[in-house]
């Protein structure tokens, strides 16, 4: 049996959202921070994506991406230029959008009636994939050794066969490997996919219906694609899942009220901490790795300690229903914050800007970039933004 690990109440008082972001009119399926934590990506149930400047907690972009709903949402390349989005259209989609793009496309709300066409961004790929089941898509970039050629990314989704994960080379979209259904075990459909690329090794993350949980790495030439770990942690599917590779390890949530922690090197069983919370989805661990985060189906967003006995640090209550999608902003070190100073004390010089109102933006933006934030979306639309720790 798996050690459980003791769960600790919060002693925090109630943390409210400093904002709340209203603009889709059906639940919130995808959020997602870019750009040093300038902008937000929201996508709906609906197809809708929207681009959010957060300093100003308004819209820069707003389109319908799929005729159905979102599924997942993800940056690639130099500034973050290009988004990408994947629906239950059997559809991966990857958009242009440049910072000097923004003011070209539209900024009307879904929410807002209109007659007007919103103004699509310019779409660079589009990818036939697999969408049968809720599970979206995973990526992680491959550097390049020729800084002049564009940076190629990996894309998994689940392949035909139940279990079954694809992963595919963009912008070429040349499939390099098909990972069949883990032999011996009926583990159902996929639910959950992550990627991990580091020289010439690729880690792959998967979580399925059964509750299992599995870990696979390139294999030698010739070979098969094989399980290194499998673990049936949970007793209902598994709904999300992240890799916390400096701690040599990874975390999974499910429909039941487990949130269990597996040791990247080792086969051992994996630590279960029983939350009491059932439908924990969404799970996401900060980039400096100390906490993670997961949106409830009761709409509660639960934030853990990810070191120890996962202690439940803090319970965010606001929304009214289910919340399914949450998102940290990047933790920046003090060296990314002054060169992001820097870079936008550049753009004043260059445009020869003096106005206070102009300083007062640039302000605003560093101050976001630093700022620790958590976005939940929910079923009601809404989008709520919290600093926390």
């Amino acid at each position: 049996m798996a050690p459980d690990l003791p769960l600790q109440a919060s002693t925090l008082p109630p943390a409210q959202p400093k904002y709340t972001l209203r603009g889709h009119t059906a639940q919130v399926h995808a959020v997602r921070f870019l750009r040093r934590n300038s902008r937000l990506l929201t996508g709906d149930a609906d197809g809708w994506i929207i681009l959010w400047n957060v300093p100003i907690k308004r819209p820069v972009a707003v389109w319908r991406a799929h005729p159905q709903t979102i599924l997942g949402v993800g940056v690639w390349g130099k500034g973050d230029e290009k988004i990408i989005t994947h629906g239950r259209d059997n559809k991966l989609h990857v958009w242009q959008i440049r910072q000097e793009d923004e003011t070209s496309l539209s900024k009307i709300l879904p929410i807002e009636e209109t007659t007007i066409e919103r103004r699509a961004p310019w779409l660079l790929h589009s990818l036939d994939v697999n969408a049968l089941n809720f599970c979206t898509f995973a990526m992680c970039p491959v550097p390049s050794l020729n800084q002049s050629t564009e940076e190629s990314i990996l894309v998994a989704v689940p392949g035909i066969n139940d279990g079954a994960i694809t992963i595919t080379s963009l912008p070429s979209q040349t499939r390099v490997a098909s990972i069949p259904p883990i032999a011996g075990i009926n583990t159902g459909m996929l639910m959950a996919l992550r990627l991990h690329h580091a020289s010439t090794s690729l880690t792959v993350l998967a979580g399925y219906e059964s509750g299992h949980v599995a870990l696979f790495r390139t294999p030698s030439s010739g070979q098969t694609w094989k399980p290194s770990y499998v673990a049936k942690a949970h007793a209902q599917p598994v709904l999300s899942l992240d890799l916390a590779l400096g701690l040599r390890a990874c975390f999974s949530s499910s429909a039941d009220a487990i949130i269990a922690r597996h040791t990247l090197d080792a086969s051992t069983e994996p630590a279960l901490l029983k939350t009491k919370h059932a439908g924990q989805q969404s799970l996401v661990v900060r980039s400096d790795e100390r906490v993670l985060a997961t949106a409830g189906w009761d709409g509660r967003v639960r934030v853990y300690g990810t070191r120890g006995g996962m202690t439940e640090l803090a319970v965010l209550k606001w929304h009214k229903e289910g919340c399914y999608a949450a998102a940290f902003a990047d933790v920046l070190d003090e060296g990314e914050q002054l060169q992001g100073d820097e870079s936008l004390a550049r753009q004043g010089d260059e445009a020869e800007i003096t106005t206070t109102a102009m300083t007062v933006s640039q302000r605003r933006e560093a101050n976001s970039a630093k700022t620790h934030w958590l976005a939940a979306g929910s079923k009601d639309g809404k989008v709520s933004l919290w600093d926390i720790y």
